[in-house]
């Protein structure tokens, strides 16, 4: 029987950090074979990913992932611990025995935070600061543990998902090594540059470091594929701040505290959307929460789309070991495994994702579901 190491992922692009962490987890863990759980179209930080999923489901199985699955969009693109449940879950669902990921702390003591939580998170919900940092200082205050690093983070939301799901995961923190994850220029020595940096140099077209720091299957997707941005959507962003009433906007998810009147004015000013999202900017409101909020605008998302409980498999892509685990565990698996899409697909299953999609394809040109079939590396 073959053993899985899951890894949640976004791969936006894949680059050397990922492919050493790809071999720590299976070093760690003597798996058999990696399924990567990958967010599809649009990502946890409110941004569109820069290259489709297709484009970096195939750098990520040339890179040596043998299995990859999409994160459902409703999961992919949410705060940290609704990103981590759905993510738990699904890793949950491909059987994995294993979750690894990468931690600016990885000793770090994940069930005492959890065994420290607020009883009442919602008593300390003020509208001077980020939630997110007075939940931290909670923490801190009750540990003497600093969680403010955003790997760590993510980590103790696998561990509480993990935790509240009754513990179906064997957790595997990996030391994260060279760049920061902000950091935006590649070090002209190393041979690992964060993802930010990577695509600040393709945005810049300053090519010339990245085939020290990003595989060959991802130097060729970064040569013959087109990097995706914010600017990208902007205009059709814009149009329906403008466009719709705020009444209308008020419905949208996470669409709080007045905050529509806020983006439709920005909206009408602003001519670009760096200018946008500092015109909207407060304390209260961090450039992750906005973007987010920006994405479920364009995707005309309520709480019953970006809440659900249904869940699925949608592949899209393996190599042959891959295959024969995707063989081994598909008779046991309890949802829905999707292979090719339909009309009925889209309308009673992966909805979310078909709108994402949809977005995408405006600008590249390519089909994100329809006609689509999973990527097969022999």
């Amino acid at each position: 029987m073959l053993q899985a190491v899951g890894i949640i992922s976004e791969y936006n692009p894949f680059h050397n950090g990922h492919s050493y962490m790809l071999n720590q987890a299976k070093e760690a863990t003597g798996a058999d074979v990696s399924v990567a759980l990958m967010s599809g179209n649009w990502l946890q930080r409110g941004e569109p990913a820069a290259y489709d999923k297709w484009q970096r489901t195939k750098a990520a199985l040339l890179g040596g992932v043998d299995l990859v699955i999409e994160l459902p969009l409703c999961s992919a693109v949410q705060p940290s611990h609704l990103f981590a449940k759905g993510a738990v879950d699904l890793a949950a669902q491909m059987k994995c025995r294993w979750l690894a990921f990468g931690a600016e702390h990885p000793q770090m003591d994940y069930q005492q935070l959890i065994d420290h939580q607020p009883d009442n998170p919602e008593s300390f919900k003020k509208f001077d600061r980020p939630y997110a940092s007075i939940f931290q200082d909670y923490l801190y205050d009750q540990t003497g543990i600093r969680l403010n690093q955003p790997n760590d983070i993510l980590g103790f939301g696998y561990a509480k998902a993990n935790f509240d799901a009754g513990k179906p995961l064997q957790l595997v923190p990996l030391q994260r090594v060279g760049s920061q994850h902000d950091d935006v220029q590649i070090d002209h020595q190393g041979a690992i540059a964060s993802a930010s940096a990577i695509r600040q140099a393709i945005h810049d077209d300053d090519l010339g470091d990245l085939e020290r720091v990003v595989p060959e299957s991802t130097l060729a997707m970064i040569h013959h594929d087109r990097m995706m941005t914010w600017d990208d959507f902007w205009p059709f962003l814009r149009f329906e701040l403008v466009e719709n009433p705020v009444e209308k906007l008020h419905q949208i998810y996470q669409m709080t505290e007045g905050i529509e009147y806020r983006l439709k004015r920005a909206a009408i000013k602003a001519e670009s959307f760096a200018e946008f999202l500092h015109l909207v900017k407060t304390k209260r409101y961090t450039y992750t929460r906005i973007q987010r909020l920006c994405t479920y605008v364009l995707l005309h998302a309520v709480s019953n789309d970006m809440l659900q409980t249904d869940r699925y498999v949608r592949l899209l892509g393996f190599n042959s070991k891959g295959q024969h685990y995707l063989n081994q565990i598909k008779g046991d698996l309890a949802v829905p495994l999707i292979t090719k899409v339909n009309d009925d697909v889209v309308a009673d299953t992966i909805q979310m994702d078909f709108r994402g999609g949809m977005l995408t394809q405006m600008i590249n040109g390519q089909s994100q579901d329809f006609y689509r079939h999973p990527i097969i590396i022999e």
